[in-house]
């Protein structure tokens, strides 16, 4: 019944509605043709004939759309489906929905989904690439053509090549693979020569398994990144700064010569280096370098010897070698009694690992001596090296306990050797070289005292 009363009273309002926008819609249309009879047009009657033309169509198009809307509250309200809320998530939705509401456009979002800030095109786009346009002001005709994009590096000056080199040097000592170093990622210029100089003086003031692995490096560089010309300008400059050199490095004479040759041997420089400077030498630091040079070059065979001209690496050298060249620094400090020369040859060995040996022959050659000059020696020997923490305590303790372990054995030879070692021990405790703990760990001989020989030779018990 509710129903049948909304739907009367729903009636009558909307044909009312019609009848007046008819009645408007005669009533213009009766003055037009009026007008139109009269033939008379001002243009005041012009004005407002396009007016009233432009009214009747704007009521034309609402009294279309009021119609389509009441369709649409009907067919909705006989399918039976409730309204949406206006406060629903899909109402909202709605709402917020990027489709044209005025019936004008195709339903589509704007820009094709590509519109927004900062969007630069629909998800997927690739982009052409565009030719560039002859009537742009910027156009220069001369600059198209093979365009070519390539990283410029800037060159590095005096000032920052030290800086950056420095670096790249100390790290190759400690790994030692030429293929790591970074040179082709540096623009070194006309200053290229000068990396050599700079690892080579690096190296001066270093071990001697820096300056071999110096001599690898320029090596290996030659030909690939650095040409003989600018090995040779690298060895011309260091023979100029020798002078400054040999103040931080007295030996720069002697081992500046030993690279030259090295480098001549391994085809890094060309043989006639040497040939440049006869009679044109004034400075006598780069005379003595140049003939280092040229007797290790002159001498039998030895050019191929030159690989090893820095020795072998502590961690490369055999272990016979090792030994053989520890018991030669025992055998000539007890000749010399020199202890910084000692000192420095067990550095120049480079095998921190392999110190025990040093203690082991250190103790064998005491027992297997006479007298106690060369334990006195030893003893004072050992304390040096422990106060400069050359060797240390693991290696102190592993050399003593080998000889402990070999005491009966080394007794076979040297009956005395177990009062000897006693007395050793207790000695090297007193100058605080070994511990309290190793020295009480030292094996001691029980005595057994015999009886006469009226007693049938029996032990007393």
């Amino acid at each position: 019944m509710a129903t049948e009363i909304e739907a009367w009273s729903t009636g009558p309002q909307n044909d009312g509605v019609f009848s007046l926008e008819q009645k408007q819609d005669e009533e213009d249309s009766e003055d037009l043709n009026e007008l139109e009879v009269n033939g008379n047009w001002t243009p005041q009657e012009k004005a407002l004939h396009e007016a009233r033309l432009k009214a009747k169509a704007k009521r034309r198009l609402r009294k279309t759309s009021s119609r389509d809307s009441t369709r649409d509250s009907l067919s909705d309200s006989v399918s039976g489906e409730p309204s949406t809320d206006p406060h629903s998530p899909k109402a909202k939705a709605a709402v917020n929905d990027r489709k044209s509401r005025t019936g004008k456009g195709r339903g589509l979002p704007k820009k094709g989904g590509a519109g927004g800030k900062g969007v630069w095109g629909a998800a997927g786009m690739v982009y052409e690439l565009e030719e560039p346009d002859t009537d742009d002001p910027n156009y220069d005709e001369a600059a198209q053509g093979d365009t070519v994009y390539a990283t410029v590096v800037p060159e590095l000056d005096e000032r920052e090549l030290e800086k950056t080199i420095n670096p790249i040097v100390q790290e190759y000592f400690e790994h030692g693979d030429t293929k790591e170093m970074l040179l082709k990622e540096l623009n070194l210029g006309h200053h290229k020569f000068e990396f050599s100089s700079l690892a080579v003086s690096l190296s001066l003031e270093g071990k001697a398994s820096h300056r071999e692995l110096t001599s690898r490096l320029l090596s290996d560089l030659s030909g690939k990144v650095l040409s003989e010309t600018d090995m040779s300008r690298a060895f011309d400059k260091m023979l100029k700064e020798l002078p400054d050199l040999i103040l931080d490095t007295p030996d720069a004479p002697q081992m500046l010569g030993q690279f030259i040759a090295r480098a001549i041997a391994d085809h890094a420089i060309p043989m006639s280096f040497l040939d440049c400077y006869k009679g044109k030498v004034d400075c006598d630091h780069a005379r003595a370098a140049l003939d280092r040079a040229a007797v290790l070059l002159s001498m039998k065979r030895e050019i191929m010897r030159l690989d090893n001209v820095w020795g072998v690496g502590g961690g490369q050298r055999p272990v016979k070698h090792l030994i053989k060249e520890m018991n030669l620094l025992l055998k000539e400090y007890l000749v010399s009694g020199e202890l910084s020369e000692a000192e420095h040859c067990l550095r120049d060995l480079e095998v921190p690992h392999f110190h025990h040996e040093l203690v082991y022959e250190a103790v064998v050659m005491v027992l297997e001596s006479t007298g106690d000059t060369a334990l006195q020696m030893m003893v004072k020997l050992l304390k040096v090296f422990w106060q400069t923490g050359l060797i240390t305590l693991d290696q102190m303790n592993r050399g003593f306990q080998r000889v402990y372990d070999e005491l009966p054995e080394i007794s076979l030879d040297v009956p005395h050797a177990q009062s000897i070692m006693e007395t050793f021990v207790d000695l090297c405790h007193q100058e605080q070289v070994i511990t309290k703990q190793l020295r009480d760990s030292c094996p001691t001989r029980g005595r057994k005292r015999f009886v006469s020989e009226g007693d049938g030779g029996l032990v007393k018990s």
